[in-house]
């Protein structure tokens, strides 16, 4: 079994990504699970506007679609700006609209069969609402979002520390990171066990 975490900082390599470092926790608790943890960060790449799966002309999203296809877990990492979801995360759900019309030879939608989870940090609140538009999104596409797919880490409202200067809240945003492994783990080994059929 393959997990994808799709970063979605505005920060490029090689510096250090809040929201990373919180999904390293996840992605720990899935490897000793036994599932291949791959990591791509966006903001590393060159990943034009689009609805479709290449724009052409040096995009480097499908690249990304690829690994997409090859993990049966997704989890993607996003900060909360402005109490939404990163402009990167936004581009991904963009790109992965194309996925919607897309399907495997049975006729099976490319996105079934496979479960998503979402990483959140930010100083700022608004992670449930960030939760649930990437959700949300992902399952339009047709991933099945597990209860408790998510964990996230903020400071409380107004401005404050952020993830990695503070110690604050990290056990309960730990806690809930392992659990959140565990639950797209068991959906995901459920739903190779017993895929979902093509439609019709």
């Amino acid at each position: 079994m393959r997990a994808l975490f799709v970063s979605c900082t505005l920060k490029k390599s090689p510096e250090r990504s809040n929201t990373e470092t919180l999904g390293a926790v996840v992605a720990d608790a899935l490897a000793q699970q036994g599932v291949e943890v791959d990591h791509v960060r966006l903001a590393d790449l060159d990943v034009p506007p689009g609805v479709v799966t290449d724009v052409g002309d040096g995009d480097e999203w499908p690249g990304v679609h690829e690994r997409l296809l090859d993990a049966e877990i997704l989890v993607v990492l996003t900060l909360t700006w402005l109490g939404r979801p990163s402009s990167i995360a936004q581009r991904m759900l963009e790109r992965m609209d194309a996925m919607m019309t897309e399907t495997a030879d049975d006729g099976t939608p490319v996105a079934y069969n496979r479960v998503t989870g979402v990483v959140v940090t930010g100083n700022e609140d608004g992670a449930h609402h960030v939760i649930s538009e990437v959700s949300g999104a992902l399952a339009d596409l047709g991933y099945t979002v597990p209860g408790q797919a998510w964990t996230y880490w903020n400071q409380g409202p107004g401005p404050g520390d952020d993830y990695v200067s503070t110690e604050h809240g990290h056990d309960w945003a730990q806690s809930t990171a392992r659990l959140m492994a565990h639950n797209l783990h068991a959906v995901a080994a459920a739903l190779a066990a017993r895929p979902v059929p093509p439609p019709g």
